[in-house]
């Protein structure tokens, strides 16, 4: 079974940026989907942001122009650059990996958006 692993939350200030990474154990994905969701307090867990396997990434309206989504299949990496965040943001980030016909999951890393 693959297992994600997150890194890089924390606690910044509004307007910093942040840099989440996420290693995948599988080396060989074929054709997927990585990308990261994430949960607040009370609230539903929500997509952040894709990239395929080919390139094609999708961002949910609130962080268009200001998070960047980035994957590097030779290091079965995915990352999500992070600016002029908000305290909106605060919310526990996870990375996700779906390849047909699974999914899996990471363990989460939390990012605090506070001054």
């Amino acid at each position: 079974q693959v297992q994600l692993v997150e890194s890089g939350g924390g606690l910044v200030q509004p307007g910093g940026s942040l840099r989440l990474s996420c290693a995948a154990s599988s080396s060989s994905f074929g054709i997927d989907t990585m990308g990261w969701y994430r949960q607040a307090p009370g609230k539903q867990r929500e997509l952040v942001a894709t990239i395929t396997s080919g390139g094609d990434i999708n961002y949910r309206d609130s962080v268009k122009g200001r998070f960047s989504i980035s994957r590097d299949n030779a290091k079965n990496m995915v990352y999500l650059q992070m600016s002029t965040l908000k305290p909106e943001d605060t919310a526990v980030y996870y990375c996700y990996l779906r390849r047909w016909p699974n999914t899996y999951w990471g363990q989460g890393t939390q990012v605090t958006v506070s001054s």
